[in-house]
């Protein structure tokens, strides 16, 4: 009689096994939802710090040169290749002034670019693989208003990577479009 006590204790019933199989499953999905969670957040932090990084780099830019950089088409999208000309552009061309290092294609450890290193038509990009909104006022024709903001609009299309940039300076915060966009200005 002891030994048939002895063989029952000393292993684990199989709903024992279930429940703490159970347990370990429902820990791993709370941990990989978080972590998901905490990713999201660093992307959203990286693009502010971005956005700040190039408005600070276009202030200096506008004061070296009396104005912003141009954005030919004026539609917000597409200005992006002429900031990264602007402001790390050819640094083997004398007097050519790099106003934001973390644009060097050959130090690119953030991933913020993307396009063709040889002919300098790089294009910024967020951290959703989204490019750069960027318009500027026309200097030239200064009753025409394109920007929301005095001197340009520079933002990110945020995780959906959709955005309603507007009829000239008419970005709409509330547009659905436009709930998560991380903008330079607010």
């Amino acid at each position: 009689m002891k030994s048939n006590l002895r063989l029952r204790s000393r292993g684990f019933t199989l709903m024992e096994l279930l429940v703490v199989m159970a347990i370990v499953v429902a820990l791993a999905a709370l941990t990989a939802g978080g972590f998901k969670v905490v990713k999201e957040k660093q992307r959203r932090e990286q693009a502010r710090v971005q956005v700040n990084l190039i408005q600070m780099s276009l202030e200096s830019y506008a004061t070296d040169h009396g104005e912003y950089p141009p954005n030919p088409e004026q539609n917000a999208k597409n200005g992006t290749d002429e900031i990264f000309n602007a402001l790390f552009g050819d640094p083997l061309q004398e007097g050519t002034n790099i106003y934001l290092a973390e644009l060097d294609p050959e130090n690119d450890t953030q991933d913020w670019l993307q396009g063709q290193n040889g002919t300098q038509n790089l294009t910024i990009y967020d951290p959703w693989g989204t490019e750069f909104f960027y318009r500027t006022n026309d200097p030239e024709n200064p009753d025409q208003v394109i920007a929301a903001n005095p001197d340009f609009d520079l933002w990110s299309a945020g995780p959906d990577g959709k955005t309603d940039a507007g009829a000239a300076g008419s970005y709409d915060s509330q547009s659905p479009d436009n709930q998560d966009d991380i903008r330079g200005w607010d």
